[in-house]
């Protein structure tokens, strides 16, 4: 019984944690925008290095023709990027600097905690102002200090803090989502990069449902402003946050499989460790099963008795090795603060695998007590 028992709490945990897993890498993911399409400069094929000039095709034209063709696009915004220290009085901290338009917080679902998004007309103006994460607050502000009217520095330009963006932690991958600064991406462009391309565009479908649809639009559209020929390949890639959520949810659930196959193990080994009983139990009661066949007793009779003893110790087994799986799962959540989900499916499958495994290994046994000769039997010392 102690076999099962370890056997079904181990199938438990290690699908509650797998299933755990994966639902907290869907949420981190669905977080950063689920409807959230990127295209970056040239292709993605392996091995493949790209030059300078192939990294440089992407314009401002292109997110026109973007906005202009694709219906199934809810918002786009350009975006430029550059890392680098922010200074302000005797503080500084290493960060990136994202140059977008006033679309791309819609894009990325990011909220605003206080103050106020930049305007086109701020955006036209190469305005030298900027919205911070609180990874900046905390690193660069005193806790005393309200970011908004001050003036920090990056890369020796001054950007005027015009709002504060509220809280989203890491992603999946481990990133802090809120150590950034978001400036318009003309200001990004002249007066930091020195640049007239964009690094990548951010789009963002109607609905998660027409994803492919937007992204189909998006890769003509592009093809079309790139005045690309029908036999060439495209010069840029386009990709959606549905497919990085899919990819990982498959390697998710090829862990939890493994992990369940490898619990699984202890509950094959629960079920010979049953078979191996019931044969000490047959060979110990061979005079019992003598003089009950000897008084009138058939062969089913005996057979019936020993299978059911075995599946109520499979049985019994199992209910506790769900109750202490179950419990187990409370545990590690609790205290190793991993993320857990209990399957239903998981529970009832290891409990009917437990009466399973009892018909299975204790029918053996059961039919060499039922096939005794009585005579023998009584005879055995």
């Amino acid at each position: 019984m102690l076999g099962i028992i370890i056997g079904v709490a181990s199938v438990i945990v290690m699908l509650a944690i797998g299933q755990g897993s994966k639902q907290s890498i869907r949420e981190q993911m669905s977080s950063m925008g689920t409807n959230m399409i990127f295209v970056m400069p040239g292709d993605d094929r392996p091995g493949v290095r790209m030059s300078s000039d192939e990294m440089q095709t992407m314009k401002l034209t292109d997110v026109e023709a973007i906005k202009a063709n694709c219906s199934a696009v809810s918002a786009v915004s350009p975006s430029v990027n550059s890392s680098g220290q922010i200074v302000k009085g005797n503080n500084n901290w290493p960060s990136t600097i994202y140059g977008v338009s006033n679309a791309y917080l819609s894009i990325r679902k990011y909220e605003i905690e206080k103050g106020r998004n930049f305007t086109d007309a701020e955006v036209k103006t190469y305005a030298k102002v900027c919205l911070i994460g609180q990874t900046i607050v905390e690193n660069v502000f005193d806790d005393d200090t309200n970011p908004i009217g001050q003036t920090i520095r990056f890369k020796n330009i001054p950007l005027k803090i015009i709002g504060v963006l509220e809280e989203k932690g890491e992603n999946s991958m481990g990133q802090d989502q809120d150590d950034l600064i978001i400036a318009p991406y003309t200001t990004v462009q002249k007066r930091i990069l020195a640049i007239t391309y964009v690094q990548q565009i951010y789009a963002s479908a109607a609905s998660e449902e027409q994803n492919d649809q937007a992204i189909s639009q998006i890769t003509q559209a592009i093809r079309k402003s790139h005045k690309i020929k029908n036999d060439d390949d495209d010069d840029f890639t386009v990709r959606s946050q549905s497919e990085m959520v899919e990819t990982f949810s498959s390697v998710s659930d090829m862990m939890t499989v493994l992990l369940g196959a490898i619990a699984g193990i202890s509950l094959i080994v629960g079920g010979i460790g049953i078979m191996n009983i019931m044969y000490v139990s047959v060979t110990e009661r061979t005079r019992e099963i003598g003089l009950r066949l000897s008084v009138g007793g058939k062969g089913r009779d005996i057979l019936t008795q020993f299978l059911i003893e075995s599946i109520l110790l499979s049985v019994i087994g199992g209910i506790l090795g769900i109750l202490i799986g179950v419990f187990s799962t409370k545990i590690v959540s609790s205290l190793a603060g991993w993320p857990t989900a209990i399957m239903p499916t998981s529970v009832v499958l290891s409990f009917v695998v437990c009466t399973i495994i009892g018909v299975f290994f204790g029918w053996y046994p059961a039919r060499k007590a039922a096939g005794l000769n009585p005579i023998d039997a009584l005879r055995y010392e």
